[in-house]
């Protein structure tokens, strides 16, 4: 039995798809229509750009949110974290050298 192929679709598409159901008096079935699409597809889309998933539309408004920029926002969080319970050790540690001097 053969394989059913499926279509791709470029991400210039799929946005324009999602803006397109997005304008008011207009039904994601009446675009998914004229597209050539199902309307569960446009709502799939939808739910991704919402997401913004590292493998579907990866900028919104200039902002990148590729999975490059995602790692080093992980890594700079983590690096937070970290200077930041060094930096309440020294908070301690320097009180109570500060309770030991009197």
């Amino acid at each position: 039995m053969a394989r059913k192929k499926y279509q791709s679709y470029t991400e210039e598409f799929r946005r324009e798809a999602v803006k397109r159901s997005e304008k008011p008096g207009v039904t994601q079935a009446q675009v998914a229509k004229e597209l050539g699409v199902s309307a569960q597809q446009i709502a799939n889309w939808k739910r991704q750009f919402i997401r913004l998933s590292d493998k579907q539309f990866n900028s919104v408004d200039g902002v990148d949110y590729s999975k490059k920029e995602s790692e080093e926002l992980r890594r700079l969080r983590r690096e937070n974290k970290r200077l930041q319970e060094e930096m309440d050790f020294l908070k301690k540690a320097a009180a109570y050298f500060a309770k030991n001097q009197e």
